[in-house]
């Protein structure tokens, strides 16, 4: 485990909280509803509203990578509370500094995080 002398937990609760209220404030934009008359038909030519096709897809994926992200941001802050942070989920090793140093919201060490299989893909409409 990392030795809880060596980190300011105090900023490192901060950084993930701003990390998870960013986050946070981006799903809510994804999830707001269009302005009335702003949305766009997809057309009767073909092409017509493939832009809008795609941008919507696009914004399905974003939103479903951002909730994983607020799910591990999640983990991370109850970790720091209950004193395992920078132990492994996994395998209970510790995470290496330099992991947690560049991906602060870690909870795999890099073998573990390796193993796990990708976020599903969003539901299908």
């Amino acid at each position: 485990m990392t030795d809880p002398a060596d980190l300011d937990v105090t900023a490192l609760r901060n950084v993930l909280g701003q990390q998870r209220d960013r986050i946070r404030e981006q799903v809510e934009g994804l999830a707001k509803a269009p302005e009335l008359g702003s949305a766009q038909g997809f057309g009767k030519r073909i092409g017509d509203g493939t832009i809008e096709a795609v941008s919507r897809l696009t914004g399905i994926g974003v939103g479903s990578a951002l909730e994983h992200g607020l799910e591990r941001l999640d983990r991370a802050l109850a970790k720091l509370d209950d004193g395992s942070y920078g132990v492994c989920d996994r395998c209970g090793q510790d995470i290496a500094p330099a992991r947690l140093d560049a991906m602060p919201d870690s909870v795999f060490c890099i073998t573990c995080a390796a193993l796990q299989p990708p976020p599903p893909p969003p539901p299908r409409r």
